[in-house]
């Protein structure tokens, strides 16, 4: 027997030992893992985003997310989002992870240009000279509704009333980007709140 494992030893010497040139198994499971991530993250999605990724998908994908979609219970949830990250390694993600992407890409400039609305509001509220600003760098503006909307939103401010015209102020502002922009940001109600 030991004639037979120091032949085996030599032949290993020969093709040079015991090097694996294969991912490690840390590194199996870690894309396992984040494969698992990414099916989560389809079933997550809004149903508008979910039916416009949906095509994209294999059929034991898609029944398995639309499956998950719908399950409420801790563990059973969770087993059938192992099953997901066990469907996604038969599938080529990029496609999926492009449309992801794309969206949380669409999310981010949309947050930052709402966030630009809302110091444009701020600006016109506080600062007498940010309104001539305002029309300069954005020719075709409703200039005498504006003017009514901050001296409105201003009297709301000082007799501390429900901001209605504060809030008129930001659609007005979103609107006007719209319509130059022709792109329609989302959550507008998010950012209509009183400060």
């Amino acid at each position: 027997m030991n004639k037979h494992i120091s032949a085996l030893d030599e032949q290993e010497d020969e093709d040079g030992g015991d090097d694996y040139s294969g991912p490690s198994k840390s590194q199996v499971k870690r894309d396992m893992l984040a494969l698992q991530a990414l099916g989560t993250e389809i079933v997550e999605l809004t149903d508008a985003k979910f039916a416009s990724i949906a095509p994209i998908l294999p059929e034991k994908l898609r029944i398995a997310t639309t499956d998950a979609r719908s399950i409420s219970a801790h563990g059973g949830r969770k087993r059938q989002l192992q099953y997901i990250g066990r469907l996604m390694r038969q599938v080529d993600p990029q496609p999926i992870r492009d449309a992801l992407a794309v969206w949380k890409r669409h999310s981010r400039e949309q947050a930052v240009e709402l966030h630009q609305l809302e110091n444009w509001r701020e600006r016109l509220i506080a600062e007498e000279g940010a309104l001539a600003e305002y029309v300069v760098a954005h020719p075709g503006t409703d200039t005498q509704r504006l003017r009514a909307l901050i001296r409105n939103t201003r009297e709301e401010k000082a007799r501390n009333k429900p901001p209605k015209s504060y809030r008129e102020l930001f659609r007005l502002l979103r609107d006007e980007r719209q319509a130059a922009t022709g792109e329609q940001l989302q959550d507008e109600k998010d950012h209509e709140h009183d400060e």
